[in-house]
């Protein structure tokens, strides 16, 4: 999983670490550690183990937000594949998007919740217990960041949350999922170049606040919100498509009603593309399967007597769907294997020939094309 740590589960999610974590881990008990070593009772190793403490506490925070996410998703049915702390915060991967605008806009909020909430809890301890100097600046610490974890992903750009509760406002008012990861990418990609110019400006000396995180976190911004809007363009063309349109040109189907001499004429002598074929019946529905290699076994002599219904074999794990299926579900079907060919079937059960993803992917290129030119 791209180099990520498998820690263990939480709660049945499996949790993983990405290695730019420990970099990040190590700034932070550094820097942190460096700030409570001025603090005159802690002496030694202490400031720094408290530093280290307070860093996991912090990327706690960033996990408790993560699985604010995952308990919504799964109280809607929605598996979470899993959820991986990197360099910028935290990832919750989710088997499939929310059935409704109302069910999107709670996964989208429940994160930023959680934190908020988080921050209201330590900023109530700190100022309403009696605790060591250290101690509550640590608390303080975590307040704030939550604070700041919470309001800075709801800025109304994908790939934050706050892009998610946009696009599933979007969502609502279009009908049309897609439209909002669009719509919401865009903004994404504006507050990217925004934290870019900011980061950059104050690199150069020219403003004082921003930093080299800044210009980071702006790059990390627009290749997210990019990545989103071209996979959202892509979803909405293969929704535009159905099964019918990439279905291969001149599949192998042949009518039982030829005999094995016919066959190999038409279809075999001089052509090696196919070594399998669909064989349908007079009404054109789907009777069976034929293996060129299993005519090794008959006598030449008796290829003009034996018909290809008598030496077909019975379909066995055949995939078939529908030809009026999006693209945008065939291609869902696919992910599992992308080595699998489709059995095309359409009216009255008739067969129509097989798809599979280099067809599927011949069609984008000629609808990218046609919309170039």
């Amino acid at each position: 999983m791209n180099n990520n740590i498998r820690v263990g589960n939480l709660f049945g999610i499996p949790f993983y670490v990405n290695p730019s974590w420990f970099l990040v881990l190590g700034l932070v008990t550094f820097s942190y550690g460096e700030q409570l070593s001025l603090f005159p009772q802690l002496n030694g190793l202490l400031p720094w183990l408290l530093g280290f403490i307070a860093a996991l506490l912090l990327f706690a925070s960033v996990l408790a937000h993560e699985l604010g996410h995952s308990f919504v998703a799964i109280s809607q049915g929605i598996d979470v594949k899993s959820i991986t702390l990197f360099l910028f915060g935290g990832l919750a991967s989710l088997d499939k998007e929310s059935d409704t605008p109302l069910e999107a806009f709670l996964v989208a909020i429940a994160g930023p919740g959680v934190s908020l909430l988080l921050s209201a809890i330590f900023f109530f301890t700190a100022f309403n217990f009696n605790f060591s100097a250290p101690i509550a600046a640590i608390i303080e610490l975590l307040a704030f960041i939550n604070l700041v974890l919470g309001l800075f992903n709801l800025i109304l750009g994908l790939p934050l949350d706050g892009g998610n509760i946009l696009k599933s406002l979007v969502w609502k008012i279009t009908g049309n999922p897609n439209k909002g990861i669009i719509f919401a990418s865009r903004v994404g990609q504006v507050f990217g170049w925004l934290a870019i110019a900011i980061g950059g400006l104050s690199i150069l000396g020219i403003l004082r606040f921003g930093n080299f995180w800044t210009l980071l976190i702006g790059f990390f911004l627009l290749q997210n919100a990019g990545n989103s809007a071209q996979s959202a363009r892509v979803q909405e063309t293969l929704n535009g498509y159905t099964a019918k349109d990439a279905v291969i040109p001149n599949s192998p189907i042949v009518s039982g009603e030829l005999n094995v001499r016919e066959f190999v004429n038409d279809y075999v002598i001089g052509k090696n593309q196919w070594r399998k074929f669909l064989v349908v019946n007079e009404e054109g529905k789907l009777s069976g399967v034929l293996e060129v290699e299993g005519l090794k076994r008959i006598s030449t002599s008796e290829w003009t007597e034996i018909k290809l219904y008598e030496v077909m074999q019975p379909v066995q794990d055949l995939i078939t769907i529908q030809s009026d299926e999006t693209l945008l579900e065939v291609v869902k079907q696919i992910e599992e294997d992308p080595l699998q060919q489709l059995t095309v079937i359409g009216e009255n059960d008739q067969v129509l020939g097989l798809l599979e993803k280099s067809s599927i992917i011949e069609l984008l290129q000629k609808d990218k094309q046609a919309k170039t030119a």
